[in-house]
């Protein structure tokens, strides 16, 4: 019996030695509650690697574009109306045709007038006559010098009467000042007509002028000349125009000044009181780096943009030139054949590891 209960007692150690031996690895194996807690390992910014896109720097061309909206307004508009008053007998016109200057449009009532001067025109042989006998009287130093110049200062007086009759009966006229379109009658034949009724209107549609706003740091470079290109909605074309006139003064409350351009709409297919969408080129700068303006921030007062060096975005303080809505021109701190760091410009670091997911032309 002793020899089983040896071997039992042998083996009992052997079982306890082994168990002390693995205990933790068991315990950590199913998760034992006192297993205490491994913290992650932190993984330093540097380390992460983020993706980005980028641009190859090319030399471009940049333009300083300034964009606005404009009204198309009339080279010429005036309301037409009498300068004298009397009843209308003629009009002359068709409504929405277009008239050539000096063309009779309407007319009043000129009968009296007419008479008037028949009857000035037929005193005036008689007054002539006069004049012609007293100076062959005066040659003869039959008449006194106060006599002729009586006759004769009778006759100018006729004279007068009838070129100022003339003038009257010529304001019972209405006549195109200008060739135009003229508008809707507002009047008919037998209304009584009078310098403060309007007739129609007459428009002057070629060429057109094109009004709108100039700000503060564009007034010095829109001047006489400067030229535009202008669109309209729902058609396709872009039409040319050249500014002749700037304002001389800012507006206060608007900091900026009217300039009107002039384009020649030929056969004049553009109504005016339409609205354009006009651009003008101010300058072109040629050769030069430019970067699209959402790659560059500001830091401490500085512009920062981030480049690719071998894996890594590398920090770049610039210095910037002509400045548009979408792109920067840089002076200084970018060289062509850089790699600029395009997105993603905000989480960039200097030194941080990068991919580029997508080269941008």
């Amino acid at each position: 019996m002793r020899k089983p209960v040896k071997i039992l007692v042998v083996v009992g150690i052997a079982l306890l030695i082994l168990g002390m031996i693995f205990y933790p690895t068991i315990k950590n194996s199913f998760g034992g509650k006192d297993q205490p807690s491994v913290a992650p390992s932190s993984i330093s910014p540097r380390n992460q690697s983020l993706s980005v896109n980028a641009k190859v720097l090319k030399p471009q061309t940049m333009s300083d574009v300034f964009r606005t909206k404009g009204v198309l307004l009339p080279d010429e508009e005036v309301d037409l109306t009498f300068e004298t008053s009397g009843k209308i007998i003629q009009i002359n016109f068709k409504e929405g045709s277009f008239v050539d200057k000096g063309q009779l449009l309407a007319k009043v009532n000129d009968a009296p007038l007419q008479a008037e001067l028949k009857m000035l025109e037929s005193q005036l042989p008689l007054a002539q006559e006069r004049v012609f006998r007293q100076r062959t009287l005066l040659d003869k130093d039959a008449v006194s010098q106060e006599a002729f110049e009586t006759v004769t200062t009778e006759l100018d007086r006729l004279k007068a009467n009838i070129e100022l009759i003339k003038a009257r009966i010529s304001q019972t006229e209405l006549r195109a000042p200008f060739s135009g379109i003229i508008g809707l009658r507002l009047v008919s034949e037998g209304a009584y007509a009078s310098p403060q009724v309007r007739i129609s209107t007459l428009t002057k549609i070629s060429p057109l002028k094109i009004e709108f706003a100039v700000n503060e740091r564009q007034e010095s470079e829109i001047v006489d000349g400067t030229k535009l290109t202008f669109t309209l909605e729902n058609d396709l074309n872009t039409y040319e125009a050249s500014v002749y006139a700037v304002e001389t003064s800012l507006d206060a409350s608007t900091l900026s000044l009217k300039a009107r351009a002039r384009y020649a709409n030929p056969g004049g297919k553009i109504k005016p009181g339409r609205s354009a969408q006009i651009e003008i080129q101010l300058r072109e700068i040629t050769n030069t780096i430019v970067i699209p303006s959402m790659s560059s921030i500001a830091e401490m007062g500085q512009d920062i943009v981030y480049t690719y060096n071998n894996g890594k975005a590398k920090r770049v303080v610039l210095t910037k030139g002509l400045r548009t809505a979408s792109s920067v021109q840089v002076l200084e701190g970018l060289n062509v054949g850089d790699t600029l760091l395009t997105t993603g410009v905000m989480q960039l670091r200097d030194g941080m590891n990068v991919s580029i997911a997508q080269f941008e032309e």
